[in-house]
């Protein structure tokens, strides 16, 4: 199963990254939004590109970009469905001229994920999925691989951690896990990409016990449900997108559907 507007959002993906490319690893003005994260011309260009084609691809479908969300919760809770838009996720990353920044295009539909799709502008590959439609990795000749995360571990958990985030609990979650697994890797990488290397099989879990906005997910979510992976909050609920005030994720955990440590991750991240 598809979705009637899968292939035109990958192709949409694909010119946000053509957009953003020219600003990377040049001269870059960085200014400061209210939260304090830093936004750039290639922020905004990726942003008026997508905000302008999704609607024009369906204007029925109102566009949350994290570039255009001052939009009132009365106006959003009333929406069945919608574009959730990272622009540009990892922008430290990119104004640090690393790879690691991502191009997140997510369609939600009553605060459910139906389909992501994630670019790297820096390489051309895309990730795109969803849980009624399976999840592949693209190259930009075409060439495409199915995604399927690995049931079980051999022995050694793999845990993606963030390059710049953590927290307390996290730190304490991670040292829980040292002491259940024979051995624990920590892999490091930016943005949206976490979740994608779950859904390629390349990591075992993946636990944010430190804030994230929903345009910071929403897409990678999608490729990992696709993947037969799950996003989870620490009572074991999964993930969801419905309106919020601030945006803000719950602290959350990714991993593969069905693997035999599931509650003890979740014990894990309860223990404060």
């Amino acid at each position: 199963m598809s979705h009637p507007y899968l292939s035109a959002v990958i192709d949409l993906v694909r010119e946000a990254g053509d957009v953003i490319l020219p600003y990377w690893r040049s001269e870059l003005a960085v200014e400061e939004k209210a939260d304090a994260s830093p936004v750039t011309a290639a922020d905004l260009a990726a942003h008026h590109l997508l905000s302008d084609k999704l609607s024009a691809l369906d204007g029925s479908i109102p566009v949350l970009s994290e570039e255009a969300c001052d939009l009132p919760l009365e106006q959003r809770a009333r929406w069945t469905r919608w574009w959730l838009v990272d622009p540009l996720d990892g922008t430290k990353e990119f104004i640090a001229g690393s790879e690691e920044f991502t191009v997140n295009v997510a369609l939600i539909e009553e605060g459910r994920v139906v389909f992501g799709v994630v670019g790297i502008p820096a390489t051309g590959r895309c990730y795109y999925g969803g849980s009624d439609i399976g999840a592949w990795a693209s190259e930009s000749s075409g060439e495409a691989k199915p995604l399927r995360v690995r049931s079980e571990n051999s022995g050694t958990l793999r845990v993606v951690a963030s390059r710049r985030h953590s927290s307390a609990a996290q730190e304490r979650l991670i040292a829980g896990l040292k002491q259940t697994f024979d051995a624990l890797e920590l892999v490091n990488i930016g943005s949206s990409l976490k979740l994608c290397l779950l859904a390629e099989g390349e990591a075992d879990c993946y636990p944010r016990l430190a804030p994230t906005s929903q345009w910071d997910t929403a897409a990678a979510q999608g490729v990992l449900e696709g993947a037969g992976g799950e996003v989870l909050d620490v009572t074991g609920v999964p993930l969801d997108y419905a309106a919020r005030a601030d945006f803000l994720n719950p602290s959350f955990l990714a991993l593969p559907q069905g693997v035999s440590w599931r509650d003890r991750l979740i014990e894990l991240a309860n223990r404060g």
